[in-house]
């Protein structure tokens, strides 16, 4: 029987994508494990692979074709002595009536050369339908496996080859568990677009299409700014000890190429905060909160069209210079589009740095699930009062902390805050 290739989930947050570039075409040969497509997400493009063994038979969708469901056929597979001609009665649409036969119609007889026609699915004992791709059938049948008793980890639960390859017969499966539904998107809420471009009807303006980063980006952070208590720390850091000591280091480091900002001392501040705040390295997963063990930071990262959020993993146990190397890829990668999902996902806390665009200061949106982000200003020289009671001059940089109080009451934050602020002007202890 044909095999439908269904349009891939390939991140948690993806509901749609653009089927950019297919890597083969009709009627050629594919093996599991061979790519397929080029599938652009929400955040990067991905190449998609073959969990299946066939022959192309028919392209159901074309290069370029935007928002295409998760789920939804893009291409037929055709097993061995399958053709063309078998692909309408498998492809998934809409349900419809019977069609009539046609008129003309008149069955052909068997010849003996015609290929057997397939077993008939099985099903489980309440009578739903079994879903296997052809080479897990074959293989099932040859170990003597009983297709109702294995988990599918393919498409909607399909069974797949590396299932039956690593199931043993009489072996019960699990029950699967009920995949949460896709949470729908925010409705827009004001005005709509046809009414606000009539507010600019003979106004010359140039319409920008939204692409999937900039969607994703919307929802998101709208969502985020509406169901998100958030509340603002804010506190101004001396950074002067911070810079002699960067500028030391750099001297140091400069015959192996390395050169450190201050954005790493930023990250690296941050990651040990969260071990010595423990609490406050947590997130809000909907009906309870998870503390984390690791730091795992987020750094926001400007690319055109929109914003990735790598995340830099076990922070804390990493010495400057290699979270200078990282992040320094994790950015070239970003602004390429090539970072995968497990590089941009997860982490209980976040960073903004615009200090480089001149802003003195600014409120950062929290990027959920995260608990708190640091919006981090640019270092401007200051008239500030000393130790001694005098006024002097110094290098102050002004950060905002927005946090979820759902996951982090304000004494909480207040300590995380101050916890970074010495850490930043107490450069030398980071190392210790």
């Amino acid at each position: 029987m044909p095999t439908e290739i269904l349009m891939p989930a390939l991140s948690p947050t993806m509901e749609e994508g653009t089927l950019a570039k297919w890597l083969v075409k009709e009627g050629d040969t594919v093996s599991s494990g061979d790519l397929l497509a080029e599938i652009e997400t929400d955040k990067a493009t991905m190449e998609f692979e073959a969990v299946d063994e066939g022959v192309v038979g028919k392209i159901l969708v074309s290069e370029g074709t935007e928002g295409v469901k998760v789920n939804t056929p893009i291409a037929v597979l055709l097993e061995e002595g399958e053709s063309a001609d078998d692909i309408g009665e498998t492809t998934s649409a809409p349900p419809k009536a019977p069609a009539a036969a046609p008129k003309e119609a008149t069955p052909e007889p068997a010849s003996a050369g015609a290929p057997t026609p397939a077993p008939a699915a099985p099903t489980t004992s309440d009578g739903s339908r079994v879903f296997a791709s052809p080479l897990a059938r074959r293989i099932a049948k040859d170990k003597g496996l009983d297709l109702t008793q294995i988990k599918g980890s393919g498409p909607k639960g399909r069974i797949v080859k590396a299932d039956v390859e690593k199931a043993r017969p009489g072996a019960a499966a699990a029950p699967a568990a009920a995949a949460p539904a896709a949470a729908p998107a925010a409705a827009p809420t004001g005005a709509s677009a046809e009414m606000v471009a009539r507010m600019y009807e003979g106004r010359e303006y140039e319409e920008v299409k939204l692409d999937g980063m900039r969607k994703t980006i919307a929802a998101r952070l709208g969502e985020a700014k509406q169901t998100i208590p958030h509340f603002y720390l804010r506190r101004d850091i001396q950074l002067d000890a911070l810079l002699k000591f960067r500028s030391q280091l750099n001297k140091q480091l400069e015959a192996r190429g390395v050169k450190l900002s201050v954005n790493d001392f930023i990250i690296k501040a941050c990651a040990l905060a969260l071990q010595q705040v423990p609490d406050a390295n947590a997130v809000w997963a909907g009906d309870r909160i998870l503390k984390l063990k690791p730091s795992d930071v987020a750094v926001a990262v400007a690319i055109e069209g929109g914003l990735f959020t790598p995340v830099l993993r076990d922070a804390e146990m990493k010495s400057l210079s290699a979270l200078s190397a990282q992040m320094k890829d994790l950015a070239t990668r970003a602004r390429d589009r090539k970072l995968s999902p497990d590089e941009y996902q997860g982490g209980s806390f976040a960073i903004s740095n615009l200090g480089m665009f001149g802003i003195d200061n600014f409120d950062a949106v929290i990027n959920p699930p995260h608990g708190a982000i640091l919006a981090v200003g640019a270092g401007v020289k200051k008239p500030v009062v000393n130790d001694e009671g005098e006024v002097a001059v110094a290098t102050v940089m002004s950060v905002t902390l927005s946090v979820d109080h759902r996951v982090i009451d304000g004494a909480l934050g207040a300590e995380l805050l101050q916890a970074i602020k010495d850490n930043l002007e107490n450069p030398v202890a980071m190392l210790a």
